[in-house]
C-alpha cells in the first residue's frame, strides 16, 4: 500500500547531512580518497627527499618542480582528447598509474634535471586525474545529484589531503628523514591502489538529450560562456592556492608570527571543510550554481580584506582574531564555490563534459597552480597589503560576471519517464 498523499518520509541522517546516495559507490568513494592522500603527501616528500637525502639545493629543487609542473601543463588538452576516445573511467586509470611511476622514479633522480622529468610524470598524472574526474562523476551518478557529489568528493579530498601530510609528518617524527625512501614507495603504491579502485568502476555515460544540429551563432555563444567561466574560475584557483603559497609567508614574515600559525589555519580550514561541505551544500547555498558562485565570491573578496587587516598599522594586536575569522570566512566561500564552479564546468553548455572543454577547464587550474608562487611572492615583497587587495578585486569581478553563468541546457531530461 502507498503512503497516504501529503505524508513525507522520513529524513534520514544522510539526508541531514546533505550526502548523496552511497550505496554502490564503494570503489569510486575509496579512489577518490586514496587518490586525495597520496597527493597530500606529495609536496612534503618530495620537498624533503631531495633536499635531506640528496643534498640538492632547496632553490634547484624549487626551480626544478617549477619547470616540471609547467611541462605537464599542455596535459591537460591531450588527456581531454584522449577522454573523448576512450572516456574518462580510464583515463583516470592511467593518469593514476602515471603518478604511480613518477613517484618511484624519485628513487632514481639524482640531479636537477631528473628531478623535473619526474615532476613532468607526476604533474601530468594529476592534470590527466582532474581533467577527467568531474566528468567520471557524471557517468556514476545522477544528474539530481551531481552537486552533492561534488561536494562530497570536496570533502574527500580534504580528508585525504589531511591524512597524507599528517601521515607524512608523523613518519618523519618518529622514525627521522631515513624513511624517506620507503615512504616514497608506499605513495606510488597507493597511486595503484586507486588506479585499481577506478578499474573496477562500473561507469554509464549520463543520458543526454536528442542530438540536434546547433547553429554557428548558438555554438559560438556557448563557447564564449564556456570561457567566461574559465575566467570566472581563476579568482578561484589564486585563491586555493593562498593556502599553500601566501599564508606561511605572510604569516612569519610580515606579521612577526610563529611558524605553527600557518598549519592552525590549514588545520581550521580542513576541518570546516570536510564537515561543512555537504550540509551548506544541500541546506545553505543557492540552488543555482551561479547564484552560488557569486555568494562565494562576495564572501571570499571579505575574507581577503579580513587576512589583510593585522597589516594594517597599529592593528598586529587583532592578528589572531582576525586571521581565524578570515579562514572561517575563506572556508564558507570555499564550501559554496568549489561544487558550483564543477557543476557549471560539466553542465554550462551542451558540450561542458567533453574533452576540450575540460581540458580547458583543467588548464586554468594548472596554469594558476604554477603561477601563484611567482605571482603571490612579487605582490608581498612589494608590501604586504597588495597580494590580498589584488586577490580582492579579482573575487569582486568573478562575483559581478557570475550571473552570466546561466546553464541552458541543465538536466531536462530527469522527470522523464
Amino acid at each position: 500500500m502507498s503512503a497516504p498523499t501529503g505524508t513525507r518520509r522520513p529524513r534520514s541522517a544522510a539526508d541531514r547531512l546533505g550526502l548523496p546516495a552511497l550505496r554502490g559507490h564503494g570503489l569510486f568513494v575509496t579512489g577518490n580518497l586514496i587518490d586525495s592522500v597520496g597527493n597530500g603527501m606529495l609536496l612534503p616528500l618530495g620537498l624533503l627527499y631531495f633536499t635531506e637525502v640528496l643534498g640538492v639545493p632547496l632553490a634547484r629543487v624549487g626551480a626544478a618542480m617549477t619547470v616540471g609542473q609547467a611541462l605537464a601543463l599542455p596535459v591537460t588538452f591531450l588527456a581531454g582528447r584522449l577522454m573523448d576516445r576512450v572516456g574518462p573511467r580510464r583515463v583516470v586509470v592511467w593518469a593514476n598509474l602515471l603518478s604511480a611511476a613518477g613517484f618511484a622514479l624519485f628513487l632514481l633522480a639524482r640531479d636537477p634535471w631528473h628531478i623535473a622529468a619526474v615532476y613532468v610524470l607526476v604533474q601530468a598524472g594529476i592534470n590527466m586525474y582532474f581533467t577527467a574526474q568531474r566528468t567520471l562523476i557524471t557517468h556514476v551518478t545522477r544528474a539530481e545529484e551531481r552537486r552533492a557529489w561534488f561536494a562530497f568528493t570536496g570533502s574527500l579530498r580534504n580528508i585525504g589531503l589531511a591524512a597524507g601530510s599528517a601521515a607524512a609528518a608523523g613518519a618523519l617524527t618518529v622514525f627521522g628523514n631515513g624513511s624517506l625512501r620507503w615512504m616514497i614507495a608506499v605513495d606510488a603504491a597507493t597511486y595503484l591502489l586507486a588506479a585499481a579502485c577506478f578499474a573496477a568502476l562500473p561507469t554509464t555515460p549520463p543520458e543526454r538529450e536528442a542530438a540536434s544540429p546547433s547553429a554557428p551563432a548558438t555554438r559560438s555563444d556557448d563557447t564564449r560562456r564556456y570561457l567566461l567561466l574559465v575566467a570566472v574560475n581563476l579568482p578561484y584557483v589564486l585563491a586555493q592556492a593562498v593556502l599553500a603559497v601566501l599564508v606561511a609567508v605572510y604569516t612569519t614574515r610580515a606579521l612577526g608570527l610563529p611558524a605553527s600559525a600557518a598549519s592552525m589555519l590549514f588545520v581550521i580550514n580542513t576541518v570546516i571543510v570536510s564537515a561543512c561541505s555537504t550540509v551548506v551544500t544541500a541546506h545553505v547555498a543557492p540552488k543555482e550554481p551561479r547564484r552560488a558562485v557569486a555568494a562565494g565570491y562576495l564572501i571570499l573578496t571579505v575574507a581577503m580584506a579580513v587576512f589583510a587587516l593585522p597589516a594594517l598599522p597599529r592593528a598586529a594586536a587583532v592578528a589572531w582574531v582576525a586571521l581565524i575569522a578570515a579562514i572561517t570566512l575563506f572556508s564558507v566561500a570555499e564550501i559554496l564555490l568549489g561544487p558550483a564552479l564543477s557543476e557549471l564546468s560539466v553542465s554550462l553548455t551542451p558540450q561542458a563534459a567533453g574533452g576540450f572543454t575540460q581540458g580547458l577547464y583543467q588548464f586554468s587550474w594548472a596554469a594558476g597552480m604554477v603561477a601563484a608562487p611567482a605571482l603571490f611572492t612579487l605582490l608581498l615583497e612589494t608590501g604586504p597589503l597588495y597580494p590580498w587587495g589584488v586577490e580582492a578585486a579579482a573575487c569582486l569581478i568573478g562575483a559581478l560576471a557570475a550571473p552570466a553563468l546561466r546553464a541552458t541546457h541543465r538536466h531536462r531530461r530527469r522527470n522523464q519517464s
